[in-house]
């Protein structure tokens, strides 16, 4: 089964610490986050321009560490959300999130037998086990976390239904959008 000690937490209305990484993802980062107390980190991919090689790998050291990763997508398209789930990310920050009518790609969040999203189980995201595929999709599921990005005016005034579309059980309104 996949990890799921930080959502958890999070959903019986605990609080987790954690870092939002931009550069430097060397096989260390997390094994520092971890002893620093760390129990999640977001991998930048908007900003960074950590490419996927980069990024299969700092979700792999987060995991063997003990700290749930998460990855910053640059935008909504499918081909951006799906590759960092296949990798191993237990969850995604969704940017520039406005409205609740069609936050993500269909069939990405959360997986159903009509899903568009390709998936190979018994590889990262499940820690290479096997296994019935139903219970992978219900594993993958539960253990998912989406954090809505609120960046705008109008996606602050409809965070309610965002959240609630996405299942989200987070949020961040952001601080540098120049419209509020």
């Amino acid at each position: 089964m996949i990890e799921t000690r930080f959502a958890s937490k999070l959903l019986a209305g605990g609080t987790a610490l954690g870092v939002m990484a931009f550069e430097f993802f060397t096989p260390g980062l997390a094994r520092v986050l971890k002893s620093g107390g760390a129990e999640f980190v977001i991998l930048d991919t908007e900003h960074s321009g950590a490419g996927m090689d980069t990024l299969k790998a700092a979700i792999a050291y987060a995991r063997l560490s003990g700290l749930a990763p998460f990855v910053r997508v640059p935008g909504l398209a499918r081909h951006l959300i799906s590759p960092v789930l296949d990798a191993g990310a237990l969850g995604i920050m969704v940017p520039m999130l406005e409205t609740a009518t069609r936050p993500v790609p269909p069939g990405v969040l959360p997986l159903s037998s009509t899903w568009y999203r390709g998936l190979a189980f018994g590889m990262a995201q499940d820690d290479y086990r096997g296994g019935p595929v139903t219970e992978a999709i219900a594993a993958a599921n539960n253990a998912i976390l989406t954090i809505a990005l609120i960046e705008t005016a109008t996606g602050l005034a409809n965070a309610d239904a965002i959240r609630a579309c996405l299942r989200a059980r987070s949020g961040l309104a952001g601080p540098f959008r120049p419209d509020r």
